[in-house]
């Protein structure tokens, strides 16, 4: 069951064979309600080999995944910046999902306006009044009226905060916890 009025942000980071899923569970303001991280994961020299080119898939979705998701309550939404997490965060959670980023584009007119693509599954929505509208991208498959009750959703919590910022706080935990000033 989903936490009501709630955001989820959910990030997997790593470089050099070594990934760490985070993800922060705030309320309509923005304020964090729920933290939760993996301790790093680094694949042994054999398990890269037997994966091949798809360890970084499998161990970004199922098992980083699966074990953040399993030690927090599911927000009303989770919301994600990397492609490859997105349909795995929808299937595993069953949580509406949406990755949000920043575009170039103009204004909609006004808050609440969603715009289709060229690309299959992905929409502008102008969240609040001011900006540029953000880049919204559904898993495949999601229903017509579940993206418009998203984009209702991120624009009810755009009155009350930035709804990409916590990304910006999720990338100075990454740092903290790689230099280990928790």
């Amino acid at each position: 069951m989903a936490a009501q009025n709630t955001l989820g942000f959910m990030t997997v980071e790593g470089s050099e064979g070594q990934l760490r899923g985070i993800a922060l569970i705030t309320d309509a303001r923005g304020i964090p309600i729920d933290f939760r991280y993996t301790d790093l994961v680094r694949p042994k020299k054999l398990e890269r080999i037997l994966y091949g080119d798809s360890w970084n898939t499998y161990f970004k979705q199922e098992i980083i995944l699966e074990s953040v998701l399993e030690a927090v309550e599911a927000p009303s939404i989770w919301i994600c910046q990397d492609n490859e997490i997105l349909s795995a965060l929808r299937n595993l959670s069953k949580v509406k999902t949406v990755l949000l980023e920043e575009s170039p584009h103009v204004p909609l007119e006004g808050p609440g306006s969603m715009e289709n693509t060229a690309d299959p599954g992905v929409f502008l929505l102008q969240a609040d009044p001011h900006g540029n509208p953000l880049r919204a991208e559904f898993p495949e498959g999601t229903r017509s009226d579940e993206v418009q009750q998203v984009g209702a959703m991120l624009t009810e919590y755009a009155e009350t905060m930035n709804i990409l910022e916590p990304f910006s706080r999720l990338q100075r935990l990454v740092s903290a916890l790689a230099t280990g000033t928790e």
